[in-house]
């Protein structure tokens, strides 16, 4: 191996560069533009003030935020759905003033002033909510309009009850508790904001109406047509907004007892700059809780320090103008530029040297060479069939496989002429096993693991396993699985070929020829699915050894086969069988003399090869090659190998002309034949074996079935 090599392979190995396209992929990298701005005006202002990051002031800080918080959350709500809210400031102020009138005035009880107060609240917002939902008026003006509106009302009041509602106080316990109370040395409204931001948090990532307002702010068009109520929806935002604005009214008046003029002034202007820099879009559809929060903790940390550094009156407005421009700059370019980064970051290959190609060519004197034995190959289900990756054999010799339509076929023994579609499962079936009760077992791409009774009855035995313990990206969630095969104990073990990309872009991950996949097992038992091989490169076809111990099972882009001990004494070893496979091996399956048949769905060509060990080239190529003239391998030829368990490849079966049968993902031999199947063909092919067992089945193989 030349220097070059050497080092290209001690680089790839020691820097994971997948990492920083895995980080800029998670939606949680949105808030690292406002967790930087926080750490930034921690920095600067705890350098600039003494005591900033005292106690007391954390405890102050938290009270304001109690306040100031609830209302980013509501304005959050209705920005998350496209619209906006001005208004907030001035419900805020007849809350408060709503608030002390009904305590200080009217004596009522704290039990009956927060639930009117909050209907004050919600009638603003019911308002603003019908203007906008349902009569499809302008959000900006509408509630500019109600701002104007609300805060008319406000300072008639003031002007004729405001000595009044001053004159008079409570001697209530439980309204002074509510503004200037503590539970365990934490400030009342601050715990009140905690329940709040956990439950709509709640909502938006786990409840239905939660999902609508995302999707009404993605696009209102296509919720619509999705069958969501957007009016409804948008109504229902403004309403929550009013309360909440109007909850934080009720604290502030429970806190100040203050009717001031000015009460509420400008804070539309404070939670809006709060919500728009902690990350929450103007564009609406993306944004949550914690961006609110830490938005207006950055708002008022600023805020309080330019006061305490004696800054003169108009810097405050100047200083958040100022951070709500550069806030909607930012949001602005993130936008339309982060997925140009991650496109350019995302793809990273890695060295990989393959070991020498074994000559192929017919007058080769391996066992690898061309030769023209599936010539006479039969078609069944030509034209009536798109993608059978795989197919299986009931124990009344039915045959079974899938199509890219979700569907999965069964033709009927003995002559497979006629047809039916036995039931649609929705994703790309892959790979097909069968239990000894005919259940049949379905690898179904972006979906997981599903089981198919005779009854036709669909059950999704898992899509989702133990997340890996310092994995960025959540490979909890099965994205691909490929191929599969069951156990003696009833375990289910499946492969999974890669976890950073789906059914569509599969073949991106040979350009990377990392180990990006994995072997799961399913236990019926327990109905658990957990990981018990990583790091593998495309793993791909799953068979039993008759052994009960352990499996074989191909790495496609690595072209090799490996033995795995799931069980016994060798438990959790893996050991290679074959190597230096010239093609790229598929699925995997028992013959009927005890060897194994491997699919092969393409070769390899000394271009690929090459490419493999130039990583550096691999990348700029995905950076600035349209993806559909990319360098892939060759999956247009393929052919068939029967091995035995130590790896002695003893036959190989090609189609010369590549018309017969094309390409060649799967194989089963069945009484006597050997079917075909490919993932890009339409048709399953049929071979006779001439001198194999016409009465093998591998049902009964495996079940002692006949």
């Amino acid at each position: 191996m030349s220097v070059s090599d050497t080092y290209a392979k001690w680089r790839y190995r020691t820097v994971p560069d997948h990492l920083l396209g895995e980080v800029l992929s998670k939606n949680w990298i949105d808030n690292a533009i406002p967790f930087a701005f926080l750490l930034i005006v921690v920095a600067l202002f705890g350098s600039l003030i003494p005591g900033f990051l005292s106690p007391a002031g954390f405890s102050d800080l938290a009270r304001q935020l109690g306040e100031v918080a609830l209302i980013s959350i509501g304005l959050g709500l209705v920005m998350l759905a496209g619209g906006i809210d001005l208004s907030v400031g001035s419900t805020f102020a007849m809350a408060n003033f709503v608030s002390l009138a009904l305590i200080n005035s009217l004596g009522w009880p704290v039990w009956a002033v927060v639930p009117a107060v909050l209907c004050v609240g919600a009638l603003i917002g019911l308002m603003n909510g019908i203007l906008i939902g349902y009569l499809r008026l302008r959000a900006f003006l509408t509630t500019l309009a109600t701002l104007i509106i609300v805060r008319a009302m406000v300072d008639l009041l003031i002007l004729s009850y405001a000595r009044e509602v001053a004159m008079s106080m409570t001697l209530s316990e439980a309204w002074f508790y509510l503004g200037e109370g503590f539970i365990l040395g934490i400030p009342v409204n601050f715990l009140l904001l905690v329940a709040v931001a956990i439950l709509v948090h709640l909502v938006l990532s786990r409840m239905r109406f939660g999902w609508h307002i995302l999707a009404v702010g993605g696009s209102r068009r296509s919720a619509y047509n999705a069958g969501i109520s957007v009016r409804r929806t948008v109504c229902a935002t403004y309403v929550i907004s009013g309360v909440m604005a109007a909850m934080a009214g009720i604290f502030y008046a429970a806190r100040l007892g203050s009717v001031g003029p000015d009460t509420g002034i400008g804070l539309e202007v404070t939670v809006l700059t709060a919500c728009v820099l902690g990350g929450i879009s103007l564009g609406g559809g993306r944004g949550s809780v914690f961006k609110a929060f830490i938005g207006t903790v950055i708002v008022l940390m600023v805020t309080n320090s330019l006061i305490r550094l004696n800054m003169p009156s108009g810097s405050t407005p100047l200083v958040l103008g100022m951070l709500l421009l550069l806030a909607v700059a930012v949001d602005i370019r993130w936008v339309k530029n982060r997925h140009k980064l991650l496109s350019r970051v995302y793809v990273s290959p890695t060295y990989f040297d393959l070991p020498e190609d074994p000559s192929a060519n017919v007058d080769a004197t391996s066992s690898y060479a061309v030769n023209d034995k599936f010539r006479d190959v039969t078609a069944i289900g030509l034209g009536d069939l798109d993608g059978p990756e795989d197919m299986i054999f009931d124990s009344q010799d039915n045959l079974y496989t899938g199509g890219r339509q979700g569907d999965i076929v069964r033709f009927f023994a003995p002559d497979y002429t006629r047809s039916e579609v036995f039931v649609h499962l929705g994703g790309f079936p892959l790979g097909l096993a069968m239990d000894k009760e005919d259940n049949l077992h379905a690898c179904v791409a972006g979906m997981g693991l599903y089981m198919v009774t005779p009854a036709r009855e669909i059950k999704c035995l898992s899509d989702e396993t133990n997340r890996s313990l310092f994995s960025i990206i959540d490979d909890s969630r099965i994205r691909m699985a490929d191929d599969l095969d069951i156990a003696a104990d009833g375990r289910v073990y499946f492969s999974e070929a890669t976890i950073r990309y789906g059914v569509s872009d599969w073949a991106v991950d040979a350009l990377e020829a990392r180990g990006n996949g994995r072997i799961l097992a399913y236990d019926p038992k327990d109905g658990s699915t957990r990981t018990v091989l990583s790091g593998r490169v495309f793993p791909n076809g799953i068979c039993m050894v008759d052994d009960g111990e352990s499996l074989l099972f191909a790495e496609t882009w690595a072209c090799r086969i490996s033995r795995f001990w799931f069980a016994g004494p060798r438990k959790g070893q893996v050991e290679p069988v074959i190597e230096d496979i010239p093609g790229y091996p598929d699925n995997i399956n028992r013959a009927s003399d005890g060897t194994y048949w491997v699919a092969l769905a393409g070769m390899r060509s000394p271009a690929f090869d090459l490419s493999l060990k130039m990583p550096g080239f691999r990348k700029r190529m995905a950076q600035r090659v349209a993806m559909d003239e990319w360098l892939y391998p060759n999956l247009n030829t393929g052919c068939v190998l029967k091995m035995t368990l130590d790896g002695t490849v003893t036959e190989s079966l090609w189609d010369l002309s590549g018309e017969a049968h094309p390409q060649i993902t799967s194989i089963r031999e069945h009484k006597g034949a050997l079917y075909l199947g490919g993932i890009n063909n339409n048709r399953i092919g049929r071979y006779e074996l001439p001198e194999a067992d016409q009465t093998w089945t591998s049902q009964n193989d495996y079940w002692g079935r006949t």
